[in-house]
């Protein structure tokens, strides 16, 4: 067996075990969004987040970063990128401007960290930063239907036009090395690869990573603004059309990585499916299809990355809950051979191209 990762990527006391509902709806009353009692704890793994239900009818998401994971200036980077995408009348939900309120009697608690950013400190000391945005209704995107892929690849050639304006100065590069040999290095050096196949796992990785490695040499693709995570449950979909409820993990990065995760099924089904998003993407943005070499190995690196993301976060009581598997040899066995399926994935041609 590999190590426990309780005992080995935990970083003391569990995060938010100070950050209770009243806590919630204090730090909201501090900046002047007060509360009717009523809030709704919605699903996310890396941050707690919140349906806010106002006096007045109003209802509000805020969203409590995890501590630790990003700095100010990152948050506030994804904050003005969401709102440069609201004036670019592309949908998203955009955080609100906080300010405090004197008249709350919650105020001493709460500090502004910037326009749209707040930290509140616990009664035990702990600090949580947070930001508010409107609540934005909608359902899960009907993937299946070609005029939906083509409106989503409109969407995204328009988030990536204003994406392309100028570049992030403090959020992460999506690259080899910081999804990738970080992730690898980081799950080797914990020993948290189940023993059994960890030399396995550790010889797939490199020969994946160096696949990885020649495809971004080869390609020297356009870094540009992304929304980074852009599978479908970070998007709503409306009578009026998509928006994004959620630009936390914004990266630097190439732009299939917002076009890939939209993608499901074989190869055929799965280059339809692209087809359809280009030809939305093309009428807003171009669109380089040398990229389309990257999606492969893209999604090698999110499995490696997922992988290290889960051990970092096991000392979170919310993990091991809904990810009991993850220090299974099972897991690890399962990782083996998924990552030979993308060895084989990787040496295919790519999208688009004749098989």
């Amino acid at each position: 067996m590999g190590a426990d990762p309780s005992t080995t990527a935990g970083t003391g006391q569990a995060p938010y075990t100070d950050l209770t509902p009243g806590g919630v709806l204090d730090a909201l009353d501090a900046v002047g969004m007060y509360g009717d009692g009523r809030l709704i704890q919605l699903n996310s793994y890396e941050n707690r987040v919140f349906q806010v239900f106002l006096e007045g009818g109003r209802v509000v998401v805020a969203k409590f970063y995890r501590p630790g994971r990003w700095s100010d200036a990152q948050i506030l980077e994804e904050h003005a990128f969401a709102a440069e995408l609201v004036r670019g009348e592309i949908p998203v939900a955009a955080p609100i401007a906080l300010a405090l309120d004197p008249r709350s009697t919650h105020a001493a608690a709460v500090a502004t960290a910037g326009a749209t950013l707040a930290r509140l400190t616990t009664d035990a000391g702990a600090v949580y930063r947070f930001g508010v945005t409107e609540r934005l209704a909608g359902r899960a995107p009907e993937l299946e239907d070609p005029e939906v892929r083509r409106w989503l690849g409109r969407y995204l050639g328009r988030l990536h036009a204003v994406g392309a304006v100028a570049p992030f100065a403090h959020r992460v590069t999506l690259d080899v090395a910081s999804y990738g040999e970080a992730s690898r290095d980081f799950l080797l050096a914990q020993r948290l690869v189940s023993d059994d196949v960890a030399e396995r796992w550790r010889v797939l990785a490199e020969q994946a990573l160096a696949v990885c490695r020649d495809a971004f040499a080869a390609v020297s693709a356009r870094q540009l603004r992304l929304h980074g995570d852009c599978h479908p449950g970070n998007i709503l979909w409306t009578d009026a059309g998509p928006h994004f409820v959620d630009l936390d993990d914004a990266v630097t990065g190439p732009a299939v990585q917002d076009l890939w995760m939209l993608l499901s099924g074989d190869r055929a089904a799965m280059t339809r499916q692209l087809l359809d998003v280009l030809e939305g993407y093309e009428a807003f943005m171009d669109f380089d299809w040398r990229e389309l070499r990257l999606l492969e190995p893209l999604r090698t690196l999110r499995m490696l990355h997922h992988s290290a993301w889960i051990a970092r976060r096991w000392s979170d009581p919310t993990f091991p809950i809904n990810f009991p598997w993850f220090a299974s040899p099972a897991y690890w066995a399962d990782q083996c051979t998924r990552l030979g399926e993308q060895l084989e994935a990787m040496a295919e041609p790519p999208l688009g191209s004749p098989a």
